[in-house]
C-alpha cells in the first residue's frame, strides 16, 4: 500500500511529487499528472478490500491536509497543480474501499479538470503567478476558461469540481465517519484559498502599464 501510495504521489511519501513536477514542462507535467495515475490506482483499486479501513482513511485524511497545507505559500503554478494532486488523490483514497464508484467519477473528472488546466496554462505560458496578471490582457476569453477551471478543481459550487466531493462527503456521513467527513471539508477550504488566489490574480489584478507618455 505504501509502494503504491509512493507511486501516486500520496502522503507521507508524497515530497518527491512538487520537486519532480517543478522540473518539467507543462505537457510532462500533465502526463505525469493524469496518465501515470491510472495503473498504480488500478491496483489499489483491486488491493483495496484486503487492506485495513483505518489506514486508508489516515493516508486520504493526510494527503489532503499535505496538499491544501503544502500549496499555500507556492508561487509556482506546477508546484501548486501538484499540491492539488496529492488532495484530490487523498479524496479518492478516503472513499476508496466504501464506495470504488465515486472514487472513479472523482478520477475521471479530476484528469479532465487537470488536462483543461494545464492546457490552458501552457497556451498562456504561464508558470509563476505574476505572470497570471497578463493573461487577461492577452486574450480575456482565455483568461475566464483557465479562472473556471481553477475553480472547479477548487471545489466550488455549481461547478463540476463540487460534485465528487459533495458525494464523498454524503457517502462517509452514511457510513458513520462524520469526524472524517468534517476533517476532509476542513481541508478543502485550504485547497479552494489559494484557487481563489489564482483567479484573483488571473481575473481581478491589472498589469501595471510601463509604456512611458509621449510628448
Amino acid at each position: 500500500m505504501l509502494a503504491l501510495a509512493l507511486k501516486l504521489g500520496l502522503a507521507p511519501v508524497h515530497f518527491w511529487l512538487p520537486e519532480v513536477l517543478q522540473g518539467l514542462e507543462l505537457t510532462t507535467g500533465l502526463i505525469l499528472s493524469t496518465w501515470q495515475k491510472l495503473a498504480p490506482f488500478a491496483l489499489m483499486i483491486q488491493t483495496a478490500p484486503t487492506i485495513n479501513s483505518s489506514l486508508l482513511i489516515a493516508i486520504g485524511l493526510l494527503s489532503m491536509l499535505a496538499g491544501g497545507w503544502g500549496g499555500l505559500n507556492q508561487t509556482q503554478l506546477r508546484k501548486i497543480l501538484a499540491y492539488s494532486s496529492i488532495a484530490h488523490l487523498g479524496w479518492m483514497v478516503l472513499i476508496l474501499q466504501f464506495a470504488p464508484s465515486l472514487t472513479l467519477l472523482s478520477l475521471s473528472l479530476y484528469i479532465i479538470m487537470t488536462s483543461s488546466a494545464f492546457l490552458t496554462l501552457k497556451t498562456n505560458n504561464a508558470l509563476t503567478i505574476n505572470t497570471l496578471a497578463t493573461s487577461w490582457t492577452k486574450s480575456p476569453t482565455l483568461a475566464a476558461l483557465a479562472a473556471l477551471v481553477l475553480l472547479s478543481l477548487g471545489g466550488l459550487p455549481p461547478l463540476s469540481g463540487f460534485m465528487p466531493k459533495w458525494l464523498i462527503l454524503q457517502e462517509l456521513t452514511k457510513q458513520g465517519l462524520p469526524l472524517s467527513a468534517t476533517l476532509a471539508a476542513m481541508t478543502a477550504l485550504l485547497s479552494l484559498y489559494f484557487y481563489l488566489r489564482l483567479c484573483y490574480a488571473l481575473t481581478l489584478t491589472i498589469y501595471p502599464n510601463t509604456l512611458t507618455a509621449t510628448a
